[in-house]
């Protein structure tokens, strides 16, 4: 490909020079330093240098990262062997107590907080509200999430408090089942669902509210065991 750009470039490069054997390689060289100097007044910095014995034909690509190996590390068990989005088949799996517990936080604002503290808020009771939201939600989480299995969870725990020093609302969801897979989605789910409720029932007081750091903080149970957030 780059002598058949060279060809194109400098019209004496002839197909002669394209099909010059190794013997004549360095006389092919000198001809295309001339041409080059020719063509911009000056040679090439460094000029092109030929070798009769240098391999051209063993140079390799840089692989893509894609097709480099990662070792040991995870793979994405929703993914298929050829790409495609998947469901997990758990039906090899054993059955175990698994509880997953999330978290996020709701800014409000002083305003919107001191409304909300005195029940001023025109939709009524946030917390409430919100409480009965998030347990709704994680058990609705495979309709909502489309390769998540249908679990029979045995409970479901969402705490909402309200935080002076960051005029926030601060939830934790939990979740808990016995069966072939996790529910870390459903803990996930309730505070998601929890603080969009939160929103909603304050969205009318300010547009400047915020929901962030949704989180898995905690996880028990199943084969890859117990795993805990360090600051949790």
């Amino acid at each position: 490909m780059l002598l058949r750009k060279l060809a194109l470039t400098f019209p004496n490069f002839s197909r002669r020079s394209l099909t010059t054997t190794n013997t004549s390689h360095d006389v092919l060289i000198a001809e295309l330093n001339k041409e080059i100097e020719s063509v911009f007044g000056e040679p090439p910095p460094d000029g092109f240098t030929g070798s009769g014995t240098k391999d051209y034909g063993n140079v390799q690509e840089p692989q893509c990262a894609s097709e480099q190996k990662i070792g040991n590390a995870p793979t994405l068990t929703h993914v298929g062997s050829s790409g495609e989005a998947q469901m997990v088949d758990v039906s090899p799996k054993n059955s175990s107590n698994r509880t997953a517990i999330a978290s996020c936080k709701v800014i409000l604002g002083k305003n919107v907080f001191d409304l909300v503290i005195a029940n001023q808020i025109a939709k009524g009771d946030v917390l409430g509200v919100a409480k009965i939201a998030g347990i709704c939600g994680a058990k609705q989480t495979s309709n909502i999430i489309p390769l998540c299995h249908n679990i029979a969870l045995s409970h479901v725990r969402v705490d909402l408090t309200l935080n002076p020093e960051d005029c926030s609302v601060k939830i934790i969801g939990e979740a808990s089942s016995i069966g072939k897979t996790g529910v870390e989605m459903e803990a996930l789910t309730a505070v998601t669902v929890a603080g969009l409720t939160v929103y909603d029932m304050c969205k009318a007081a300010s547009k400047d509210i915020e929901i962030t750091d949704v989180k898995l903080e905690r996880k028990s149970g199943g084969k890859s065991g117990d795993w805990s957030r360090e600051s949790f």
